[in-house]
C-alpha cells in the first residue's frame, strides 16, 4: 500500500485512539462552583492510570451566530476571518493590535503516548496550524464597534503574544525573547526585526509557550509571565529554570529578575486600579481529578513563591513533583480568588476605564479558553469577578457565554481581555477567529 494510502488509516487509528481514552477516566463529584472563590473546596486528589480526556472539538461559528452577553449587554464582531488571535491590546489612539500566533515547534514536548494524545486533542480543537507570527493592527475610524481597516503591523515574529507601549517604545513578548520597536502614533505597520531587551525561557520542549507582558505604572520596568515546561516537574527540575514565574526586567538594559515563582502558567499581568499591586491569571496543574487543581486569579507578592511543582494552594504537597522542597512548601502563598478547576484562564483585564454598567464597573474580567480534563466540560466563557475594597468579593458573573454549542462543540474559545478606549471589553477568540466587542445595551 502506498504511503499516501497508509495515512488515512494511521490517522484514522489514532482518532479511534483518542476516542476511547476519552472514554476513561473519572468524573466531578463536585458542582463547579465548588472549584471558586477565595475559599474553594479541594478535594483529595484522584491520580487515574489514564487521565481524564473530555473536550469540546472545533467547529466555529455558524453563520451570523454569536457569542451571548449577560443581560444588559450587546455583543458584536470587532473583526472576523482573523488567523488564531489571541491577544488584544489597545493602543492610546485606540486603534487595536492582535497577536495571531500559535504554538512554536517544539519536538521534545510531543513524544511518547502523553505527546501523542496532546497533539491529537491540538488537531481536534483547532490548534494545529502553523502560527502565524504577526500582530495586526485594527482601526475603527468612525467609532461604530467594527473595524474597517485591517494591517499587518508587524511580521516575522515567533509566537507573539504579549504587547505593551511605553512612551514610543512597542515591546513585544515572543515565545523566546522581549522584543523593542519604535512606535510613532498612527502607524499602520513597523519594519524591521526590533531589538532584542532579553531573551526567555523556551527550547524544544516549551510546554507553555504565552509570554504575557506589562509595564510598571512609571515604565522603568517590564514584568513578562512565562509559564512552566510540564505538567508537574515530570520533564525534571532542570528544565524549569527560570519558568513557572513571573520576572521583573529593566527595559533599558534587559537585566531580569526572578519576581515571584511557583504560578505553574501565569498570564494577564495586570495592575489592579488605584495600587501598585500585580495580578495575574494562572493555569493550575492537571491529572489528579475533574475536581482538582482550581485555576486561579492572584495578587503576586515580591518574592512570593504560589506553590508549583511541590504543593497547590499553600502547602497542599503534590507527591508527584522529585524530589520535593518541604522547606521552600513552607512558604507557599494561598492564590486569592478560584476561578473553577481546568477552565484555563488566560485572560485578564480589570474593569478600569469600562463602561459596561454599575454590575461590571469594581472587579476584573477573565477568560476562559476551556477544560480538556474535567468531565463534566468547564470554562469556554468569559467571566467578572467583582472586587471590593481592593480584593475578590463574590462569585463569579458570566459576562459572554454560548462558546459551545448544544452538543459540546466548540463555536469558539475566549483567550484574552482588554478594555478599548471607548469602554468596551474586547475578546480574542482563537477558534472562532474572532475579536469580539462587548458594550451596555443601548435602551
Amino acid at each position: 500500500m502506498h504511503a499516501s494510502q497508509v495515512r488515512p488509516y494511521l490517522r484514522g487509528f489514532a482518532v479511534a485512539a483518542v476516542l476511547l481514552l476519552c472514554a476513561c477516566g473519572e468524573h466531578a463529584k463536585l458542582p463547579e462552583s465548588a472549584g471558586m472563590g477565595p475559599k474553594p473546596t479541594l478535594p483529595s486528589p484522584h491520580e487515574t492510570f489514564i487521565p481524564t480526556i473530555k473536550f469540546a472539538s472545533a467547529i466555529g461559528w455558524p453563520h451570523s451566530s454569536h457569542p451571548t452577553p449577560a443581560a444588559g449587554l450587546t455583543v458584536n464582531a470587532f473583526a472576523q476571518g482573523l488567523a488564531h488571535p489571541r491577544r488584544p491590546y489597545v493602543l492610546p489612539n485606540g486603534d487595536v493590535l492582535v497577536a495571531e500566533t500559535d504554538s512554536p515547534p517544539k519536538p521534545d514536548d510531543e513524544k511518547g503516548l502523553r505527546g501523542f494524545v496532546q497533539g491529537m486533542i491540538k488537531k481536534m480543537v483547532g490548534s494545529d496550524t502553523p502560527s502565524p507570527n504577526r500582530i495586526v493592527l485594527l482601526r475603527d475610524s468612525n467609532g461604530d464597534g467594527v473595524a474597517e481597516t485591517r494591517s499587518v503591523f508587524i511580521s516575522g515574529l515567533n509566537s507573539p503574544f504579549g504587547m505593551v507601549l511605553v512612551g514610543d517604545d512597542l515591546y513585544v513578548a515572543d515565545t523566546d525573547a522581549v522584543l523593542r520597536f519604535h512606535y510613532t502614533p498612527g502607524a499602520t505597520k513597523i519594519d524591521g526585526r526590533g531589538e532584542k531587551v532579553t531573551e526567555l525561557p523556551a527550547g524544544t520542549i516549551n510546554h507553555h509557550w504565552t509570554k504575557d507582558l506589562t509595564a510598571s505604572r512609571d515604565g522603568s520596568r517590564l514584568y513578562a509571565t512565562v509559564g512552566s515546561n510540564s505538567n508537574a516537574a515530570e520533564n525534571g527540575l532542570a528544565v524549569e529554570q527560570g519558568r513557572a514565574a513571573v520576572w521583573e526586567i529593566d527595559r533599558k538594559n534587559g537585566a531580569h529578575r526572578i519576581f515571584a515563582s511557583g504560578l505553574r502558567n501565569p498570564n494577564g499581568p495586570s495592575w489592579a486600579p488605584g495600587t501598585n499591586t500585580l495580578w495575574v491569571a494562572v493555569n493550575e496543574r492537571d491529572e489528579i481529578g475533574s475536581d482538582l487543581v482550581p485555576d486561579y486569579i492572584t495578587s503576586v507578592k515580591d518574592g512570593g513563591f504560589y506553590g508549583w511543582p511541590f504543593s497547590y494552594y499553600g502547602n497542599r504537597v503534590d507527591t508527584r513533583a522529585k524530589p520535593q522542597n518541604p522547606t521552600l512548601v513552607a512558604t507557599a502563598i494561598v492564590p486569592d480568588y478560584a476561578v473553577g478547576n481546568h477552565v484555563a484562564a488566560l485572560g485578564l483585564a480589570f474593569a478600569d476605564g469600562a463602561k459596561l454598567g454599575p454590575q461590571f464597573s469594581k472587579g476584573a474580567f477573565v477568560s476562559e479558553h476551556g477544560s480538556w480534563n474535567r468531565d463534566p466540560l468547564s470554562g469556554y466563557k468569559v467571566v467578572f469577578v467583582p472586587f471590593a475594597n481592593g480584593k475578590p468579593s463574590g462569585m463569579p458573573v458570566d459576562v459572554l457565554t454560548g462558546f459551545l454549542s448544544p452538543e459540546g462543540k466548540a463555536q469558539g474559545r475566549p483567550v484574552a481581555v482588554a478594555i478599548d478606549k471607548s469602554g468596551a471589553l474586547l475578546v480574542a477568540d482563537d477558534v472562532g477567529n474572532t475579536v469580539w466587542r462587548v458594550s451596555a445595551a443601548r435602551d
